[in-house]
């Protein structure tokens, strides 16, 4: 599902259809899209404290306009895909990630 809505917003970067929020979002360019993504991110994370179903609309948000942010620098989806199976498997030490202060 991810690899079609991807795909249909690179579409939509290609070919902007007018009264399209997608087209909207690139036609204002990469600082509307940031603003979204942490307005997204936020409501998520404020969503987590509610019901699942909130979380669930807010998530599903929140991937939505990353996949803009990715198409919007031309980042292909395959690239993230790739990282995440790089990821796979391997131990992740606490000691040796960074603290939420250290950030």
């Amino acid at each position: 599902m991810i690899e079609e809505l991807y795909a249909e917003i690179m579409e939509r970067k290609a070919q902007q259809k007018e009264g399209s929020y997608t087209s909207y979002l690139f036609e204002k360019g990469l600082d509307k899209i940031l603003k979204k993504v942490g307005e997204e991110a936020t409501e998520v994370i404020i969503a987590a404290k509610n019901e699942p179903e909130e979380l669930i609309s807010e998530t599903a948000d929140l991937v939505y306009h990353m996949l803009v942010l990715l198409a919007e620098k031309d980042i292909p989806l395959e690239a993230v895909m790739k990282e995440l199976e790089q990821r796979q498997g391997k131990l992740s030490v606490v000691k040796d990630r960074k603290t939420i202060e250290d950030l």
